[in-house]
């Protein structure tokens, strides 16, 4: 009895022991792997080509950093080869290699490198290698602060660098210490150069409204110093900034600046365009203050007439389709009538065959609009005339015949 009661009692403990286990093991957390494996340009294994002992601080003597950099130039050649033979993870293993030997010949050559092939792996679309080359900039940039070695040349191949690696913030961290330099040096032209890299990567990065305060500064600059032709690049690049950002107060604003320095310079041909877009901006701007809408047409006016006089007809008849449907929407049929009559004239003188077919339909549309059906009746036919030369819609054209010779039998 004794014995079978031992063995109820062995038994019973092992079931506790073990029922204490497995609580334990489901209770205990399982350890998260790792997010990325570790930076395969921070390892520190030994290298057949590395030119020293890291514990050996001295500068690389001439000949060394030579046999050195023809080393690295053929490793880049191989993962290059590697590459175009469809090797990805083969090619990168051996730039990453090239990219951790590179820092044996100092941080400006190690950047360089790091930009280099940055721009391949973005290209191919290997985001864990940009994110390792990103996070090896950041640290060789550590060190540069720490150390004080990051002159303005280390800097300028840092920002290409983080460009590459389509890392604007840290980009522009690097352009701004870069300005405060060239500033303090007083270095006039390193100073609009830089601008205007920080306005482009700001503008590649869709941030117009940080794009245009960059534009207005280098902009300002260049009125300060009478520098004309820039001051023109700087009021074209900054109305296009402020018609993406769709502001038209300021687009307007800078648009006609140009127009002035256009017309005070007989500098006619490019108003055609510059009139438009400053009608299309008061265009905009009517929908909260309906009094400017006189200036839409005005400057919709000016332009298809100066495109007109500078026989510009294909860009006149582009203007005043901007017109007729300006004046459509204002229930101004009369006006758009009269319009449509010079873009006939401006698509027959600019033997625009579509255009001419175009503008038929378009005055048919409007004479249904008064109900004037004979009117459009004949506009359609013209304009199914047309289609049958080009082969183009005419069974459109066909049916609003149709349709409109059934209105006028009502």
């Amino acid at each position: 009895m004794f014995r079978r009661l031992g063995v109820t009692i062995t038994a019973t403990a092992t079931l506790l022991v073990l029922s204490s286990s497995l609580t334990f093991a489901a209770t205990k957390k399982p350890q998260p792997p790792d997010k990325f494996p570790p930076n395969p340009l921070e390892i520190t294994t030994p290298d057949p080509l590395r030119p020293r002992s890291p514990k050996d601080t001295r500068p690389l003597t001439s000949e060394e950093r030579q046999t050195l950099e023809v080393a690295l130039e053929e490793l880049n050649q191989q993962a290059a080869a590697k590459l175009a033979a469809g090797d990805k993870i083969s090619a990168f293993e051996i730039w990453n290699r090239e990219l951790r030997l590179r820092r044996f010949l100092g941080q400006l050559a190690e950047v360089q490198a790091l930009s280099r092939v940055g721009a391949i792996a973005w290209n191919a679309n290997d985001r864990q290698e940009v994110q390792y080359i990103t996070q090896r900039l950041q640290t060789v940039q550590k060190q540069s602060q720490t150390q004080k070695t990051a002159d303005l040349e280390f800097l300028q191949a840092l920002g290409q660098a983080y460009q590459q690696v389509r890392s604007p913030k840290l980009a522009l961290a690097v352009y701004d210490q870069i300005l405060a330099s060239v500033r303090q040096q007083g270095d006039a032209a390193s100073e609009v150069d830089t601008l205007k890299t920080i306005g482009l990567i700001h503008m590649g990065w869709f941030d117009y409204p940080s794009a245009a305060a960059t534009y207005e500064k280098l902009l300002a600059m260049a009125s300060t110093q009478g520098d004309r032709t820039n001051e023109l690049l700087y009021l074209q690049q900054l109305a296009y900034i402020y018609e993406q950002a769709k502001q038209p107060e300021n687009s307007l604003k800078v648009r006609n600046q140009l127009a002035k320095i256009y017309q005070n310079e007989n500098n006619f041909t490019q108003l055609p365009d510059l009139k438009q877009e400053i009608a299309t901006d008061y265009e905009a701007l009517a929908k909260e203050n309906p009094a400017l809408l006189q200036e839409a047409f005005r400057n919709y006016q000016v332009a298809y007439i100066t495109a007109w006089e500078l026989q510009q007809y294909v860009r006149a008849g582009e203007i005043l389709r901007k017109l007729i449907a300006l004046y459509r929407s204002q229930g101004q049929v009369e006006e758009a009538l009269q319009a449509s009559q010079i873009l006939l004239q401006a698509e027959q003188l600019s033997s625009n065959s579509y255009g001419l077919m175009t503008a038929y339909d378009q005055i048919g549309q409007i004479y249904i609009q008064r109900k004037d059906y004979p009117q459009a009746l004949q506009a359609f036919k013209k304009g199914l005339e047309i289609a049958q030369q080009l082969k183009y819609d005419e069974e459109y054209f066909t049916q609003q015949i149709q349709k409109v010779s059934g209105q006028s039998q009502k």
